[in-house]
C-alpha cells in the first residue's frame, strides 16, 4: 500500500476522530494520473448528496500521455464508494455533533485507488497553537537527547 498523496493539514487542522477506507470513481486517465503522484488533498473535502458521498476540491492533474481533453476539470467531484450502512452512520454522525469529513491520504490497495478519510472536528486557533507548542518542545527534546 503505497501513498499516493497525502493531506498534511487534515491532522493540524482536525481533531480526527474515525477514519474510513472508500473507493473512488475514476477514469482511467485519473487513474494514470494518481498512480503517477499528481493529486493534491489539500483544501478538499467530503461531501453528502442526495444519498452519496463526493469527494469535492480534490486536484488530479491531468495526464498527458492521455491526449487532448479539452473539457478535463482537475477539481471536479469524484464520487466516493461506501456500503450503505456507513453511510447512514456518517450521515447520522455529521448531522448529530457538527463533525466534518476529511480526506486524509489516497494510496493503492492492489491494483486498486483507495481513498482514506476521517470524521473530525475543527480545530479553534489556540489549539492549533498548543500543538505547535507540543511539537517544538518534543523537537528540543530529541535535539537534548542527541547531544
Amino acid at each position: 500500500m503505497s501513498n499516493l498523496a497525502v493531506n498534511k493539514r487534515a491532522k493540524f487542522d482536525y481533531d480526527l476522530q474515525e477514519t474510513f477506507e472508500a473507493g473512488l470513481v475514476l477514469t482511467g486517465s485519473e487513474v494514470k494520473s494518481a498512480k503517477a503522484g499528481h493529486v493534491q488533498l489539500k483544501g478538499a473535502f467530503l461531501d453528502i448528496k442526495r444519498g452519496e458521498l463526493w469527494l469535492k476540491s480534490a486536484h488530479i492533474s491531468k495526464y498527458g500521455p492521455a491526449g487532448i481533453n479539452e473539457e478535463y476539470d482537475p477539481t471536479q467531484d469524484r464520487k466516493v464508494l461506501v456500503h450503505k450502512r456507513q453511510l447512514k452512520r456518517l450521515i447520522g454522525k455529521k448531522q448529530a455533533e457538527g463533525l466534518t469529513l476529511v480526506p486524509v491520504r489516497l494510496y493503492r490497495k492492489g491494483s486498486l485507488v483507495k481513498l482514506e478519510f476521517a470524521i473530525g472536528r475543527g480545530k479553534r486557533k489556540h489549539e492549533k497553537r498548543e500543538t505547535i507548542k507540543k511539537r517544538e518542545v518534543n523537537r528540543q527534546i530529541r535535539q537534548q537527547m542527541k547531544e
